[in-house]
């Protein structure tokens, strides 16, 4: 399908593209960039690529697919890095969690010429690095596109085609749009995980192994998220902050009725509440978005 897919970054998200892309012959050759040298050997070593290089100018040169698969605070600097090389009529996307703030840092660095199509792969788990990837990750997972308004038909369908190929449902969505949504689907849900295990983190010793001991499934998934790459989420609430809190400040009155709730014993609105809120995890089984087996099917496989 591609040429050359020259992948800048290459953690959990770029090493499953990489790995994907050879199952699925999608690419003629992988180039790999990444900051770090210890990375690149890594990367080597698990064979994830043709080419390997500190200098993602070098990687971009000649391929006709781009993606970024760096933090979004490093997106400005590797643009500019990046720019003036990128080929005539190459694709150049991203999979970072957050678009508006992407499609700003990105477009002023891509010539004419270029083709650029944000996305974003909703797919991962709480590991990170090269070692960390699979090319299973982005099946039956969505993956969101937002191209520009002058971006060719031809240019959409061919990287619809090419995450189709990795197994992915795809969506086109408006970048301002994607980011709300995914401030509640994921932005919050992290930043609550986050919060709450912090809170265990600040008691006392004694207790803080007690919660630990009995964590059974409730605040044990709340870890599993909270263990997610730091740098990556610390991006992300800083470049989508407006959404963010637009969606925090939902969320934290909604806590309060329930707050009020629980203080007057109003049992009427309590259970009303878990009763259709319960509606939302059957729509998403029923989505096929995630298992209705005991423990979430966590358990497969481990007899």
């Amino acid at each position: 399908m591609f040429e050359k897919l020259a992948l800048i970054g290459i953690g959990l998200i770029g090493s499953s593209i990489a790995r994907a892309t050879r199952l699925k012959g999608l690419a003629k050759t992988i180039a790999i960039s990444t900051r770090r040298q210890e990375t690149l050997d890594e990367a080597r070593a698990l064979g994830l690529g043709d080419s390997y290089t500190l200098d993602p100018i070098e990687a971009v040169k000649h391929a006709d697919l781009v993606i970024l698969c760096i933090p979004v605070q490093s997106y400005g600097p590797v643009m500019e890095q990046i720019g003036p090389y990128l080929e005539p009529g190459a694709i150049l996307s991203d999979v970072g969690s957050v678009k508006g703030y992407v499609f700003r840092q990105m477009e002023p660095h891509t010539p004419k010429g270029v083709h650029l199509i944000p996305g974003h792969p909703i797919a991962g788990t709480e590991h990170s690095g090269p070692a960390a990837g699979f090319p299973e990750l982005f099946i039956n997972r969505w993956c969101v596109l937002t191209p520009g308004k002058t971006v060719p038909a031809e240019a959409i369908a061919r990287l619809t085609a090419f995450w189709s190929d990795l197994g992915s449902n795809v969506e086109l969505m408006e970048p301002t749009h994607h980011d709300m949504v995914l401030a509640i689907t994921s932005h919050i849900p992290h930043l609550v995980a986050y919060n709450i295990v912090g809170t265990v983190s600040d008691l006392e010793q004694a207790t803080q192994s007690e919660v630990i001991k009995f964590s059974a499934s409730g605040f044990r998934d709340f870890t599993r998220i909270a263990a997610s790459d730091p740098t990556m989420w610390r991006d992300i609430f800083v470049a989508n902050k407006d959404a963010v809190l637009e969606m925090l400040g939902r969320f934290t009155e909604d806590l309060q009725a329930m707050s009020r709730a629980i203080r007057w014993g109003d049992a009427d609105t309590l259970h009303a509440h878990f009763t259709r809120t319960r509606a939302i995890r059957r729509g998403i089984v029923a989505a096929g978005q995630e298992s209705a087996e005991p423990n979430f099917g966590r358990d497969r496989g481990k007899h």
